[in-house]
């Protein structure tokens, strides 16, 4: 009997005596899951800070998020590549009536298109709605959105309002209905595009004739983009109507500045719902192949809704 006990005894004793080293061995083989999960959590932490900035470069532009000014010029930086994919354009109105510039003694800060009073005005980019708001002295009823590429787009002499501050749209989102308040002579859509608070002229990234944006991508570069400005107003502006078809030589023989080489320019559609590549083609009075040839597509590419093609 006392054997049996001492034998009990010496077995809890040996019980006890392991279980501290149980434990640090638990901890011993949770300490590089531990390390792990926290590298994991970092590398996600920054995969998300890298989406995030790449989704939104306004957030390197801009020093905060008001809603008490239309716009408020600050430092431009020396270059900006400012994405122009996943479009839509603000109006189908394709008659401009007012050019981007010096107009009446002063300077215009944006494009005057003309639209009738209830139509339908949308968002130019995805974006967030900074401002909704009246001024009877200028821009009559208008909205500004701050868009995740950079923009900022403004949308004067409204006859009606659809959104509201610090929403989020998706281009092609109501946002207004044309009108003719404020300091207005007619109803119109007066549209802007900023960067950092500084007037760009819309006819850099939108034709409205031909219903489209000039590229995927423009280029922003402070030290010619007024120049550039004026040459995209005789191309694309008010009475620009003549030198649409230009060539090569012959837009460089036009151009005010030398900066900016233009071959042939290009023809680029954004793709509707239903459309294929053979209707694309047959619209553009082209071919498939020479549609897949200047997209770099193979026959198996599907087409998505908002992509934009070249087609020539």
């Amino acid at each position: 009997m006392i054997k049996e006990f001492k034998k009990f005894i010496l077995f809890s004793f040996a019980i006890i005596s392991t279980l501290p080293v149980a434990a640090q061995d638990l901890l011993a083989r949770q300490a590089p899951i531990d390390r792990q999960m926290k590298a994991v959590d970092s590398l996600a932490l920054k995969r998300l800070i890298f989406t995030e900035n790449y989704d939104s470069p306004a957030e390197d532009l801009y020093e905060d998020w008001n809603n008490k000014y239309a716009h408020r010029e600050s430092a431009l930086p020396d270059s900006f590549r400012i994405s122009l994919q996943d479009f839509c354009m603000p109006t189908e109105s394709r008659v401009l009536t007012s050019n981007f510039g010096a107009r009446w003694g002063r300077q215009h800060k944006g494009l005057d298109i003309k639209v009738y009073i209830g139509d339908t005005i949308r968002a130019a980019f995805a974006g967030k709605v900074r401002i909704v708001r009246y001024e009877g002295r200028g821009y009559g009823k208008y909205v500004v959105i701050r868009h995740y590429n950079g923009l900022e787009t403004i949308y004067g002499h409204l006859s009606a309002q659809l959104v509201t501050e610090n929403q989020e749209v998706q281009a092609g989102d109501a946002i207004g209905l044309g009108g003719n308040t404020g300091r207005s002579t007619g109803s119109h859509l007066h549209f802007e595009t900023r960067l950092c608070g500084v007037a760009l002229n819309p006819a850099l990234l939108f034709d409205f004739r031909k219903q489209d944006v000039v590229d995927d991508y423009y280029m922003f570069r402070k030290s010619s983009y007024q120049k550039e400005s004026a040459f995209a107003n005789r191309i694309r502006g008010v009475n620009g109507s003549e030198f649409a078809e230009l060539g090569g030589e012959e837009l460089q023989t036009a151009a005010s500045t030398p900066v900016v080489s233009y071959a042939r320019p290009s023809r680029l559609h954004k793709v509707r719902k239903g459309e294929s590549l053979y209707s694309i083609a047959r619209k553009h009075s082209t071919t498939v192949d020479k549609l897949l040839k200047l997209n770099h597509m193979s026959r198996s590419a599907s087409l998505r809704p908002g992509q934009i093609l070249k087609y020539n």
